[in-house]
């Protein structure tokens, strides 16, 4: 038996203990309601080299804390929604300003007049307090709030203060080496300039390059994995921290990872099991509590770091929040995410402690940055990052449990529920991915795939193969965490099979994918497509995929004069504002002046990047489709005969996609256009139709609130 010999050498019983601890630590501290980043954090100090010395803090668990940083900043921008990123610049800017500056000062006076340091200390130690690392993100993000304005004002200036506390660490270090001379700040400013813009126009098209080409999931992983650090070694070339290089390759390929998208699944699900829990538990490695116990001056230090740290950041959460008119919640997430001292923290004290400065009489070395404050930035560390979990988690609690109240569906009420025919297993994968994109994010009632089999000659190689077309739906669906119910159904009619599954689950969307053509006689939209819009009144989307969803750069929408006076608009406004809000490509509205109005109203209160266009005639059409570009998605929004929408010229429209736009992505939505009494079919003859549809809507988010009350204002003016 091989002796137990601490620390542990053996690398697979030191992979296990570290996995047992990101295991159990949530686990046991959830029953006391304490962050796990905190438990993280501590049981790196108990296994660590200053605890019980179970781990040694070696090269391995410096390189996966790396991975683990660089992925917390990596996600920070990945999720950042950009419309209102572009939309709270000024704030990001204002709350930057704040959460710098005022560090900046009560720190130079805490250092230089409380702690007797040198200017350049006292300088350099307060640009310490000035950063901070986004150590809270995970766990607003684990609430589903990550896309709140404070918390994306807060990460657009983290990006602020961090880059100017990193420069002012580079200024004081290399005047005191003597590195500064007279193009250093021009040199720096303009290096740094070039690498970002590198990083944010290069990085999207060689992303949208890949992904075209390649579907393999796990490439696609490795080749994200790939970019990031690409983009932090790039940034680090330009002398300043990593960190800032892992943000930007979050922002520049935000818009090629679908928020729903199974690879957007994959990223957080590997982080948030094994890279971040690396990085915490290697910060707490860190610590050694015995030095506070055998020095006062440390524990002085350690503390007034602490006090200043907490409170400089606390004030300027304060301001922001007076500022702008943000809530107690929205404030606790400002002070989460800016409070917590750690990646850049560690950079500067590092920097500083390694810089000698002279020798006293003694032989000992002159630091620019003592001992004392090294150890007290350890302190520091562990004290911030605690305070800013418990803020960051309660003032997330509180928003998610206000939105989940408010979202509260009634037990009457008719659910979203998509069903997704589907009759051609390469078809399976992109008509999943629309499903998740256009959904509401509060469908209890998930998705549901219907393969039919035709009943009178079914035989065991036809039922495999249908099988077969919902396994691999399933798949697709809980790839992206996502419910889907699989439906395989015997009938000599699909049409028939698809109208019983549609009352029998109350379905309220329908996605097709568009048939492929066998015979020159075959009709565009092919039989099944007519059929159902014939026979099925529920809102119908047709869906032509030429490449993945994820690459596509602009939606480009056309909808009909009168569209806003149908009964259906609220609902496919609502899934083309998740396809806007999800895949973060921009929309490009073609309406009439009329309905261009309601669409920018709604817009103003849910921004998404938008361009608004005054389409009034069908017969432009081919004119306005020389404009289209290879990487656009066209979504035509056309209406069934009879429709208050409906133009005689929209029965060009399917050969004029075919003739000349063959290569492009189109959705063609046919809105629900009469009452739908999903128990005992379609009536027109109930004026009451709309309350029951349009009340469960509004209860689905705050999104679906707004059009609902856009569509009975409509409805009013339209009475009068």
């Amino acid at each position: 038996m091989p002796e137990l010999i601490l620390p542990l050498k053996n690398p697979v019983l030191i992979f296990s203990l570290i996995l047992f601890v990101i295991l159990f630590t949530p686990i046991i501290l959830n029953r006391f309601k304490i962050p796990h980043l905190v438990g993280m954090i501590v049981a790196g100090a108990f296994i660590g080299p200053h605890g019980l010395n179970f781990i040694p803090r070696d090269s391995a668990i410096v390189l996966f804390g790396t991975v683990g940083l660089l992925y917390i900043m990596f996600l920070a921008g990945l999720e950042i929604d950009m419309a209102d990123f572009k939309k709270n610049s000024r704030r990001s800017l204002v709350f930057g300003f704040y959460t710098f500056s005022i560090p900046m000062i009560l720190g130079i006076l805490a250092g230089y007049f409380y702690l007797g340091l040198a200017v350049a200390s006292a300088v350099l130690l307060a640009s310490m307090f000035a950063s901070h690392t986004l150590i809270a993100y995970p766990i607003i993000s684990s609430f589903g709030v990550s896309r709140n304005r404070a918390v994306t004002m807060a990460i657009g200036g983290t990006m602020i203060t961090d880059t100017l506390a990193l420069l002012v660490l580079a200024a004081v270090v290399g005047m005191k080496t003597g590195t500064v001379g007279e193009g250093f700040w021009l040199k720096t400013g303009l290096t740094l300039l070039l690498t970002g813009a590198a990083i944010l126009y290069l990085f999207p098209v060689v992303g949208r390059w890949f992904f075209k080409r390649f579907e393999n999931q796990i490439s696609q992983y490795n080749f994200v994995l790939a970019m990031v650090f690409m983009a932090a070694f790039l940034v680090e070339l330009a002398g300043v921290e990593p960190i800032i290089g892992a943000f930007l390759a979050g922002l520049a390929l935000n818009r090629l990872i679908p928020r729903m998208s199974a690879l957007m699944n994959r990223i957080e699900f590997v982080g948030n099991a094994l890279f971040i829990p690396f990085f915490l538990i290697g910060v707490g490695m860190l610590i050694d509590y015995r030095v506070f116990f055998r020095d006062w001056h440390t524990v002085n230090v350690a503390l007034t770091m602490t006090i200043v740290a907490t409170l400089s950041k606390y004030i300027a959460a304060w301001l922001t929040q007076k500022t702008f008119g943000f809530n107690d919640d929205e404030r606790r997430l400002i002070f989460g995410l800016s409070n917590a001292q750690a990646a850049a923290t560690l950079a500067a004290v590092l920097v500083g402690y390694n810089v000698i400065l002279g020798q006293t009489p003694d032989g000992e070395a002159i630091r620019l940055l003592d001992e004392s404050i090294l150890n007290g930035t350890i302190l520091m560390i562990l004290v911030t990052c605690t305070m800013a979990s418990f803020s960051a988690q309660k003032g997330a609690e509180n928003l998610a449990l206000n939105a989940q109240l408010n979202a509260q569906p009634s037990d009457a009420a008719i659910e979203e529920r998509i069903l997704i025919p589907i009759g051609n297993i390469e078809n399976a994968q992109e008509l999943i991915n629309l499903s998740v994109t256009v959904k509401s994010k509060h469908c209890p009632a998930g998705l549901y795939a219907l393969t039919v089999v035709n009943q009178g000659d079914a035989d065991e190689l036809q039922e495999k193969e249908a099988q077969d077309i919902l396994d691999a739906a399933k798949k697709a669906a809980a790839a992206t965490d996502t419910d889907l119910k699989r439906l395989l159904r015997y009938d000599l009619s699909v049409i028939n099979a698809i109208n019983v599954v549609g009352r029998q689950y109350r379905i309220t969307d329908i996605i097709l994918g568009l048939h492929q053509r066998k015979s020159i006689s075959d009709s565009f939209l092919g039989y099944l497509a007519e059929g159902i819009l014939s026979s099925c009144n529920v809102t119908t989307m047709i869906y032509r995929p030429r490449q993945p969803i994820s690459t596509i750069k602009r939606d480009v929408i056309i909808v009909p004069e009168n569209a806003e006076r149908e009964v259906g608009f609220p609902f496919w406004v609502s899934k083309i504002w998740n396809i806007g809000r999800n895949t973060g490509s921009k929309l490009v509205f073609y309406a009439s002046t009329r309905t261009d109005k309601y669409l920018q109203e709604l817009q103003h209160r849910f921004p998404i990047e938008a361009e608004f266009n005054i389409f009034e005639d069908w017969d432009d059409f081919l004119l306005l489709a020389q404009e289209f570009r290879p990487d656009d998605n066209l979504i035509l929004v056309l209406s069934r005969k009879n429709g208050l929408s409906y133009d005689s010229n929209m029965e060009k429209i399917p050969n004029y996609l075919n003739r000349f736009l063959g290569r492009n992505n189109f959705i063609l939505i046919y809105p629900m256009q009469m009452i739908a009494d999903f128990n005992n079919g379609f009536d027109m003859s109930n004026p009451s139709f709309l309350e029951p549809l349009v009340d469960n809507f509004a209860r689905l988010d705050e999104l679906g609130k707004t059009v609902v009350k856009l569509f009975r204002k409509i409805d009013g003016q339209t009475k009068d």
